[in-house]
């Protein structure tokens, strides 16, 4: 079954900002620049008229798609879509031993570990193996025009899916606040055709 499915990552949070870890524990909310970056999106691809939004269940994500369900398009929400989890470094700010711990980690996964995880945290195959259950349903469902709304290092995940790669290769994707990854579906195989695009934010606002 064809179908063009949008992938955005959520708006910015405070939290963002400040460059404290979110993961899937820290449940925050969009902050102003959030929710003005959802409202580029949504001015900007309106008109595509989606059959179906879907969203992680963390509110930054639902808070990012709520102009399109306020449209009245459909709603379904995919816990397998949420970010991943950063264990004990979640809701902290950023440490020299934090830092090291998570660049050992990325190592690990680079020469092929991919259960190595931050303590209390999930390791690339689990979050891979969630993300490609939610990528056998997508693949599926009837809809032609889908909007999904995830994460950073979960979207970087679905990229290396959807593209058949190696998990080390998610470090070579790069995610912005609302940054689009266009993937169309043929026969079962995908394609992806834009990645990380933003020009929606550059857009000026109508008076």
């Amino acid at each position: 079954m064809n179908k063009t499915i949008y992938f955005i990552r959520h708006g910015e949070t405070d939290l963002n900002r400040a460059h404290i870890v979110q993961g899937s524990g820290v449940d925050s909310s969009l902050n102003e620049l959030g929710h003005q970056q959802a409202r580029q999106f949504y001015e900007f691809y309106k008109k595509e008229n989606f059959d179906l939004i879907i969203c992680s269940a963390l509110q930054r994500s639902y808070q990012t798609i709520l102009p399109f369900v306020e449209d009245g398009i459909p709603l379904q929400r995919f816990a397998e879509i949420n970010e991943m989890n950063w264990g004990v470094h979640e809701g902290k700010s950023s440490t020299p031993a934090m830092k090291a711990a998570y660049v050992e980690m990325i190592s690990q996964w680079n020469q092929n570990n991919l259960d190595a995880r931050l303590e209390e945290g999930e390791s690339a195959r689990e979050m891979a193996d969630r993300l490609q259950h939610f990528l056998d349903q997508l693949k599926k469902m009837p809809q032609k025009k889908i909007l999904v709304c995830s994460h950073g290092r979960a979207l970087r995940g679905i990229m290396t899916l959807v593209k058949g790669q190696h998990l080390r290769e998610m470090e070579s994707y790069k995610h912005s606040n609302t940054g689009l990854f266009l993937v169309h579906q043929k026969d079962g195989a995908f394609e992806v055709v834009l990645e990380n695009d933003t020009k929606h934010l550059n857009e000026k606002e109508e008076v």
